[in-house]
């Protein structure tokens, strides 16, 4: 048995870990210990219990349907193996047979809960660990695989990638006057703005603080521009409530589209960051794609030093 399962998993080591191979797995341990047991005195058999690590592995890899099943057949295989011992089912022997099948039912159905529980703790560290806490936008470290990913199917299929890079512009402002509760509802608010004003293909990220970054997928930088405008204008346009007074922001766009603009596709990030700051330095409130930064606009030293410590929470 050891022998199958470990050549089985050299044979497919460099195969994906599909549920099947699991399965396949699990129905071979079956006919094994039934080949055993039925060569060690069948239902008399010392081994028998042996059919619980097959209940076991099934009930925390594989499906309940799938677990159920497997039950079934080593009851199926229990009652072969009791008819070749010469057992006549009466109504004492089919409630021994209940009884002797009880802890199978019980442990299949104790670690199916526990495995389900295992998955959902999984599934919820997954969630936390790409995700912002606050926004429920994607953080940095899932944002990273996916620009790299989307960087590489641009450049594959000479297709057009747009990055915007939004910053907002009142931050420090909002927070000195109405606190940092204000300065977190402000960020939110720019998040929803920022959801309902792109597609769902888009990437959207919160990059750190009160700045965010998303990738249009297919825009060229003219679409791109025509999107950021009414992202800018719909943010201008939106308020929020604190302690009764109304809060409004804007925001600061930088653009940079491949191949349009950037003809280096993992560049495109960087210079939709530059681009940013040439929008601060403008003005602010402004959307600047790649194709207008002029060189000596370059300042992000400054811009940075005067907003250094005005984020309302930073992102890891």
């Amino acid at each position: 048995m050891a022998a199958f399962i470990l050549g089985f998993h050299y044979v497919n080591f460099n195969l994906p870990h599909f549920k099947w191979k699991l399965a396949l797995e699990t129905w071979v341990m079956i006919l094994f210990i039934t080949l055993v047991v039925w060569n060690t005195g069948s239902v008399d058999s010392p081994l028998l219990n042996l059919y619980l690590l097959v209940i076991i592995s099934s009930a925390i890899t594989l499906s309940k349907a799938i677990t159920i099943a497997e039950i079934a057949l080593i009851s199926a295989v229990y009652v072969l193996l009791a008819s070749r011992s010469g057992v006549e089912y009466s109504l004492v022997e089919y409630t021994e047979f209940l009884i002797f099948f009880l802890p199978f039912m019980l442990v299949a159905y104790i670690t199916t809960v526990l495995a389900a529980d295992v998955n959902y703790g999984k599934k919820v560290f997954k969630a936390l660990s790409e995700t912002d806490e606050m926004t429920g936008l994607l953080n940095k470290r899932s944002f990273s695989p996916m620009l790299h990913k989307a960087t590489e199917v641009a450049v594959k299929y000479s297709q057009p990638l747009s990055a915007m890079m939004v910053d907002a512009d009142n931050l420090k402002t909002v927070n000195d006057t109405y606190g940092h509760k204000a300065g977190d509802k402000l960020i939110l608010t720019i998040a929803s703005t920022i959801q309902d004003c792109l597609r769902t293909s888009d990437i959207i990220c919160r990059y750190g603080g009160d700045k965010f970054v998303a990738l249009l997928p297919q825009l060229p930088s003219y679409k791109a521009i025509e999107t950021a405008e009414r992202l800018r204008n719909a943010i201008e346009n939106t308020s929020f409530d604190v302690d009764g007074k109304k809060v409004t922001t804007t925001v600061s766009i930088g653009i940079a589209t491949y191949p349009d603009e950037v003809s280096i596709a993992e560049e495109l990030l960087e210079k939709a960051d530059e681009t940013l700051y040439e929008s601060k330095r403008a003005g602010r409130n402004t959307v600047i794609s790649y194709a207008k930064l002029k060189p000596e606009s370059k300042d992000k030293d400054n811009i940075e030093q005067q907003e250094f410590g005005l984020r309302s929470s930073d992102v890891t």
